[in-house]
């Protein structure tokens, strides 16, 4: 089932979240960011990287502190060279259900991929987020659940545009 609810995405229970991240793993938006706080020095402390990641990758690291999942996938999104793209944000959510599929997460929580200041639209990363699930929920079997967590309305009905525009069965909105 896929669902778009409107809800702090770092107190919604799900088995991983999905968090937008630089290469070196920083968070890319305030919500991101307040993670780092639910989360304290247990889950920051998990962050720490030998080398840069490549946009369009993505790693799963353990949660932490009072995060309300087990496990966090960090989908890479931006590096120093490589700005927020469209391109970039679908390689990184590809990536990001490939890990629930290699992990077998059966529920995630995802916030809108690649939105904010200077970056992706939200109907943009809306449109990307959900022509690269469905394609994914077509050949995969994890994962089974997913809830696109924004944080207004107007989010929302942007998420069930696209997900009515997809012709994505199964779609719930609360």
């Amino acid at each position: 089932m896929i669902r778009v609810v409107v809800d702090d995405l770092a107190f919604l229970a799900s088995d991983a979240l999905v968090r937008p991240a630089t290469a070196r793993l920083d968070p890319t938006t305030p919500v991101v960011r307040r993670l780092e706080q639910v989360g304290g020095t247990e889950f920051v402390s998990r962050l720490r990287m030998q080398k840069e990641l490549a946009v369009g990758a993505a790693v799963v690291t353990a949660g932490g502190g009072d995060l309300p999942a087990e496990f966090v996938i960090h989908a890479v999104i931006q590096s120093d060279d490589e700005p927020v793209t469209r391109s970039g944000v679908a390689r990184a959510w590809q990536s990001a259900l490939e890990q629930a599929q290699a992990w077998e997460f059966a529920h995630l929580t995802v916030p809108p991929i690649g939105t904010g200041a200077g970056n992706l639209s939200l109907e943009d990363a809306a449109d990307i987020m959900v022509q690269v699930l469905t394609a994914h929920l077509g050949n995969a079997t994890f994962p089974t659940n997913v809830s696109f967590v924004v944080e207004t309305p107007e989010a929302r009905e942007a998420f069930e545009a696209a997900l009515r525009r997809s012709g994505a069965g199964g779609a719930a909105q609360s």
